[in-house]
Parts: C-alpha cells; sequence; structure tokens
C-alpha cells in the first residue's frame, strides 16, 4: 500500500504540548533515578495484531528530547504486524527514552488502533464496497486520525466543510425540503461534490427529482438499500450510513451501494496494545 507520509507541520506542535502536558522538562521520577549521561534502547513491540500508524507522530516524541536519538524502523504505516514484532528500535538518552514514553504511546497505540479497526471493515467488505469514514473526529485530531484509516485501506469522507457540500436532515428542514435544498447546492457548487442525506424511499424519489448526483441513504433497513438502489438505477452514487457494524458489512456490501461510512472508525476505535521496553546500553 502506498501512503503519503504526514508533514511533520501537520503534527509537530500538536507533539510538543502533549510533552508539556505531561511536564516532561520536570520529570521527577527519571531526573533523581537515572544519571543525565546514561544510554538505554528502547524497543516498540507490538502486544496484539494491529495495522501500525503514527509512528513518526510517536518518534518525534523522542526526537523533541533527545535530537540525538537513533531510530531503526522494522515496520512503517500502514503494515500489518503480530504480537511480540519489534515495531522500531530507539538509541539515545535513557533519560529522553523514559520521559517521553507514555506521550509517543498515547499517539501510536491511538492512531494504530484506528488503522487496526478500518482494516477489519475494509477486509469484510471484500472490496465490493468502499469504507468511509466520517467527521467524528477528535477535537484537533482530525488530519491524524483521517491518515490513520488510510493506514488502514479505507477512504477519507470529507476533511472539512469546504471538501463538498453534504446536505443533513437539518438542512433540509431550513431549506424547505430536499428539492430546494439540493437546487441551491447544485447552483453554488462551483464543482464541489454534492451529496443529500434521506431517509425514507420517497425521499430518495425527491433527491432523484432534484437532480443529486450522490444520496446518502440513512439508517435503511438492507432489505430498503437495496430498493433504494433499484430505484437509483445508476443514476446517482449511493452511500450507506448509519447502523453500521463490523458484522452488517458483508450483508451491505452486497447491495449494490458504491460506498458505507462508519463514524466508529474513528470515535469508537479502541485503542492498539503496543508496549515500550527499555534497557540501559
Amino acid at each position: 500500500m502506498s501512503l503519503t507520509p504526514l508533514a511533520p507541520d501537520s503534527y509537530l506542535d500538536m507533539v510538543r504540548v502533549a510533552l508539556k502536558e505531561d511536564a516532561a522538562a520536570d520529570d521527577r521520577t527519571s531526573t533523581p533515578i537515572v544519571s543525565a549521561n546514561a544510554k538505554a534502547r528502547g524497543t516498540l513491540v507490538a502486544k496484539s495484531p494491529l495495522v501500525v500508524a503514527g509512528l513518526d507522530v510517536a518518534l518525534s516524541a523522542f526526537r523533541l528530547l533527545d535530537p540525538q536519538v537513533v531510530v531503526e524502523i522494522a515496520w512503517s504505516d500502514g503494515s500489518h504486524v503480530q504480537p511480540l514484532d519489534t515495531i522500531a528500535t530507539l538509541h539515545g538518552s535513557a533519560r529522553a527514552l523514559l520521559t517521553a514514553e507514555r506521550t509517543a504511546l498515547n499517539f501510536l497505540q491511538r492512531l494504530s488502533g484506528i488503522a487496526t479497526l478500518t482494516n477489519r471493515f475494509v477486509v469484510a467488505a471484500g472490496d465490493r464496497i468502499t469504507v468511509l469514514d466520517t467527521r467524528k473526529t477528535t477535537p484537533g485530531w482530525r488530519t491524524l486520525e483521517k491518515y490513520a484509516v488510510r493506514c488502514g485501506g479505507g477512504t477519507n469522507h470529507r476533511v472539512r466543510l469546504d471538501d463538498g457540500i453534504l446536505i443533513k436532515d437539518n438542512h433540509k428542514r431550513l431549506a424547505g425540503g430536499i428539492e430546494p435544498a439540493v437546487r441551491a447546492a447544485l447552483a453554488s457548487a462551483q464543482g464541489l461534490p454534492v451529496e443529500v442525506e434521506v431517509e425514507t424511499l420517497e425521499e430518495v424519489d425527491q433527491a432523484l427529482a432534484a437532480g443529486a448526483p450522490r444520496i446518502l441513504l440513512d439508517n435503511f433497513t438492507t432489505y430498503d438499500i437495496r430498493q433504494a438502489v433499484e430505484r437509483i438505477a445508476g443514476r446517482a452514487k449511493v452511500e450507506i450510513s448509519g447502523g453500521v457494524t463490523l458484522e452488517r458489512i458483508p450483508e451491505l456490501a452486497t447491495t449494490g451501494a458504491d460506498f458505507v461510512s462508519v463514524g466508529a472508525l474513528t470515535h469508537s476505535a479502541p485503542a492498539a496494545d503496543i508496549s515500550f521496553e527499555i534497557e540501559p546500553e
């Protein structure tokens, strides 16, 4: 899998804030116990099967405290690793490795957890439907979390509000219905993708009548999804959302819809199990 690495300026300030939050400049445990000149080797080790994501982010925590740290990467972002696999090895200041450990793991475990869960959905979809994320992300972490989705083989939906037009239920109510909302959106789109959320088969017909190029079926039963796909008949792209679970994905993948969006990828992914083991050197 080919991944465009994260730009350092997308995460370095976040890592600095996290180190400051953890009082990294005043580690009252490591400073009196470990010599300032002591060197150590640290290994990031997978404790369960996982997909790596956010390794550069995690490593930057160590590099900010010890610019001379030497890193050997065994498994890069997007890699599938097994329990006891060494993801990376670091050689440097013992104090820096100890102090940065928690911050580094917080980033790596969170992002690898998202990548791992995303990959489970992608595998269950079996290339029959595209798995999308949503904007249900941790405030301030969206760039990192959406990158983790890509590491797991998923596809990003809108990153921000200016990336596309998605007409949801509140927009429809305020605009006076689906048709006026869609027509106003299309008139102002200027090349942006336009999508409308519908909640019934009758609303599918209204969206088609208004010329919506993409229709999001919100909380439809599998039976109604099939009915909607049949009505749409290729006149618009079809996305499924709401009530999407890992167990349901194989069934949804057979409906003929083009996309399935899953908020749980970013808002409910459990952290991956990764440890950092340090030894004197």
